[in-house]
């Protein structure tokens, strides 16, 4: 396998694992440096399929007791089967839509340079959320009704538009919505397992002829790369978030969309689709 091959896998790994849970937009990071590294193609979508599910396997790790304990739960706890049922009720907006649209939204919206302006609107938006008053009507993930869960799932569907982050688009909502930092970032965790379980199945089948068992070395640095460094985000997230607001990120997602804008424009990155 092409050493540099396995180096540009395990950056694209680093990158997803390290912006899924964050709210600067996975999708939009992927699109940017594949772009950068030549790995854009149909081959590289097969790729990020790998990675993206890598970095839900981490997720899935860090919650292993709670997924565990609530799927135990079930036959008897009404508080478990309510958080089933609102991640489910959360799931539909995007999964409805992200099937009628999805075809759309890649054709037209799958560029560096629309990434780059969805970075600068949503890092606007998360300034303003932030300096709202932040009434707390519901304190951890548990707590939520499906209108919450429902309101959540809509929010999530606008990360259906590449630079607009699912993460940061159901935390940041949730906070409008009156969930408490902790409650909004878990329940963002939880609701991501079936929306990116469903999104790797659907690219599955529709790209499986591209699988190929020559690929496997680059597909396990990749999802190694991934899963590592989604570990330890998710961690450091929920760390962070006790003591901090998302301005940073805002921040962040401005000056990259910034940066993007200008290099493109003025030519100083040959970006394919600017």
């Amino acid at each position: 396998m092409d050493t540099i091959l396995l180096l540009k896998a395990a950056i694209l790994g680093i990158v997803e694992g390290l912006t899924e849970f964050l709210p600067v937009s996975s999708t939009g990071h992927l699109i940017l440096v594949g772009d950068l590294l030549n790995f854009n193609d149909e081959r590289g979508k097969v790729f990020e399929i790998v990675i993206q599910f890598a970095a839900i396997l981490a997720v899935c790790w860090e919650y292993r007791a709670k997924i565990l304990s609530v799927a135990g739960a079930l036959p008897h706890d009404a508080r478990a089967r309510r958080l089933l049922v609102n991640v489910l009720i959360a799931f539909m907006p995007a999964a409805v839509l992200g099937f009628l649209f999805a075809k759309s939204i890649k054709a037209h919206l799958f560029a560096p340079v629309p990434v780059a302006l969805a970075f600068i609107v949503g890092g606007f938006i998360i300034l303003w959320a932030e300096k709202r008053q932040h009434v707390v009507s519901v304190q951890t993930a548990d707590d939520l009704n499906w209108k919450d869960a429902l309101k959540v799932g809509l929010a999530q569907a606008l990360a259906l538009v590449p630079g607009t982050s699912r993460s940061g688009a159901t935390i940041i909502g949730g906070l409008l919505f009156g969930l408490s930092r902790k409650a909004a970032t878990e329940f963002s965790f939880f609701l991501a397992i079936p929306t990116l379980f469903a999104a790797t199945v659907y690219e599955v089948v529709k790209y499986r002829h591209l699988f190929h068992a020559q690929d496997w070395s680059m597909f396990a640095v990749g999802g190694i790369a991934s899963f590592v460094s989604a570990f330890l985000c998710v961690r450091w997230l929920l760390r962070y978030i006790s003591n901090h607001d998302f301005t940073v990120f805002a921040w962040y997602r401005i000056a990259f969309g910034i940066v993007v804008l200008i290099t493109a424009y003025s030519g100083a990155v040959n970006w394919s689709a600017a």
